[in-house]
């Protein structure tokens, strides 16, 4: 049997009025919907709730979620289906990458090296 399952990258914003846990859920939510299409997350990461460079749906944050992922085409075409309709997820971008990072994502890297200078001080 020939392997088509592929290595993904999501990111998502999600609306600025969910609270931490609610955006945090989205995240379980939608890794749930891969493991029912066959696929695996293989991390998360809840970003935060950050400031857009512009307003999306009148909004000027979101809560930003990450994932990684294995899984076939389907699952990822299934999540993003169900991320589009989702109410509370204003945008949404995957990437087809050939090997996950190993460790924390730059994102949570640079947030803790600006926790510990601010520590330092």
């Amino acid at each position: 049997m020939v392997n088509n399952m592929a290595l993904y990258e999501h990111t998502f914003i999600a609306r600025q009025d969910l609270s931490n846990a609610q955006a945090e859920g989205l995240i379980e939510h939608f890794g749930a919907v891969l493991a029912d299409n066959g696929g695996k997350l293989v991390d998360s990461e809840y970003w935060g709730l950050k400031t857009m460079a512009y307003k999306v749906n009148k909004n000027r944050k979101g809560h930003y979620g990450y994932m990684k992922s294995d899984a076939p085409s389907a699952a990822v075409q299934e999540m993003e289906r169900l991320m589009r309709l989702h109410d509370d997820v204003m945008r949404i971008m995957t990437i087809k990458v050939d090997a996950h990072e190993e460790g924390p994502s730059v994102v949570i890297q640079a947030k803790s090296a600006k926790e510990e200078r601010r520590r330092n001080r």
